[in-house]
């Protein structure tokens, strides 16, 4: 199913950091403390802050004091930008079990593939990261509240 749009965890830790950082624009944050507010692992963390870096979403200073924060003008990103970061483009419609079973454009699921890609793609282009932060606050609170609930009872 590699055709059909999905969203991986990479993917979800991508658009929860950047929402999380656009919570705190301007402000260097440090990888543990959005390890520790996503409740996620701190390396897997990294790897996505990397590309999120590369494609100029957030970025990086390095050092003791160094984090990552937001990129200006955050406001227009578009959640297709931080999807595409990690995932790459969405890809078109083919056969999903990657086989020219269904010669070309014969495949009896190939028109709903597209349509689903092209409605996310639709909703991701269509979506900035300021829409998706709307109300994202208290979420954030909640999971830094759990999370250290979670570790006290572990």
């Amino acid at each position: 199913m590699s055709n059909f749009i999905r969203i991986s965890e990479a993917a979800s830790i991508a658009f929860h950091t950047a929402a999380y950082l656009a919570q705190n624009p301007g402000r260097l944050v440090s990888s543990r403390e959005i390890a520790g507010t996503l409740d996620v692992s701190e390396n897997h963390l990294s790897k996505v802050l990397q590309r999120l870096a590369h494609s100029g979403i957030v970025q990086s200073t390095r050092g003791p004091k160094g984090g990552f924060r937001i990129r200006e003008a955050w406001e227009r990103i578009r959640l297709i930008e931080i999807y595409e970061a990690i995932e790459g483009p969405i890809s078109p419609a083919r056969c999903l079990l990657n086989l020219p079973i269904c010669k070309g454009n014969r495949c009896p699921l190939g028109a709903l593939v597209h349509k689903t890609n092209e409605a996310a793609r639709k909703v991701l282009g269509g979506t900035s990261l300021t829409d998706m932060t709307k109300g994202f606050k208290p979420c954030f609170d909640g999971l830094r509240a759990g999370t250290k609930a979670r570790r006290r009872t572990s």
